[in-house]
């Protein structure tokens, strides 16, 4: 896709407007599962605000992530910023500590247990090629969803079926709920795992946006995997690489050190 430098700019001011608001309304509702919102950001936010077109499906897999995706929704206009202040993660919210389902068109199915969002993705994926729909599917997942074998099952379904039109996002941040991947279940790296699959594989910095531009325009004649090497609470003093960043909301002291990082940086 096409984007010119004006987009660009826009896309990297959204970035970081994105980022502080992510802080603020997890710092308002005092929850935690920060790190995975970090290290994803970049790419939710480029997926929804340069390639989401009529047609389009961007599933999210990895659940834990639904504060970097209501975030993004809030950049498009679907969204707005009081309601994220206000009731993320509240009683009676739109807006729960994973995607839910049935209530935004932009969000297709909650996301349940890690490791379904492959499977969804491949069927919206048959269902355009069927039609003859030249309509993209992306599907952002975590390392931790590989551990699951319906993300296996469904990418042996998405070769079988040659789905050109959809593209695997992996959020390679080397870490899950009770450790690094490395400690709990080793895989990494894991597009070493994936080389016999027929797919084309990219391994990009996730956090760089032109990286992830390149890896996205490339030529596809296949299902399409995209590693994305990340930092899990990436930006953030003394959350970068912790596993306390998945569970533990921000102090006050943590919030402000954060918001003037984000601002001198």
């Amino acid at each position: 896709m096409a984007i010119d430098q004006t987009q660009m700019n826009t896309t990297s001011d959204s970035v970081k407007r994105a980022k502080r608001l992510l802080l603020e309304m997890h710092f308002k509702a005092g929850v935690g599962h920060l790190g995975g919102n970090l290290s994803c950001i970049e790419t939710l936010m480029l997926l929804f605000l340069e390639y989401q077109t009529d047609g389009s499906r961007i599933v999210l897999s990895k659940g834990h992530s639904a504060g970097a995706l209501y975030v993004a929704l809030c950049e498009i206009g679907v969204l707005n910023r009081e309601e994220l202040l206000t009731t993320f993660h509240k009683d009676s919210t739109r807006l729960p500590g994973h995607p839910p389902a049935n209530i935004f068109c932009e969000i297709p199915f909650a996301t349940g247990s890690l490791g379904h969002g492959v499977s969804l993705a491949a069927g919206f994926a048959l269902s355009h090629k069927l039609r003859n729909k030249n309509c993209p599917v992306y599907c952002l997942t975590s390392d931790g969803d590989w551990q699951e074998g319906s993300t296996w099952e469904a990418l042996i379904f998405a070769c079988h079926h040659e789905l050109r039109n959809l593209t695997i996002l992996v959020d390679h941040n080397g870490w899950q709920g009770f450790g690094s991947t490395q400690d709990v279940a080793s895989m990494n790296p894991l597009w070493n795992r994936l080389e016999g699959f027929p797919v084309n594989m990219k391994v990009v910095d996730g956090h760089n946006l032109d990286a992830i531009r390149v890896a996205l325009d490339s030529p596809q004649d296949r299902t399409r995997i995209i590693f994305l090497k990340t930092i899990k609470g990436h930006g953030i003093p003394g959350m970068e690489n912790t596993l306390e960043s998945h569970y533990l909301p921000l102090t006050a002291a943590q919030y402000f050190d954060a918001m003037k990082a984000l601002d001198e940086s």
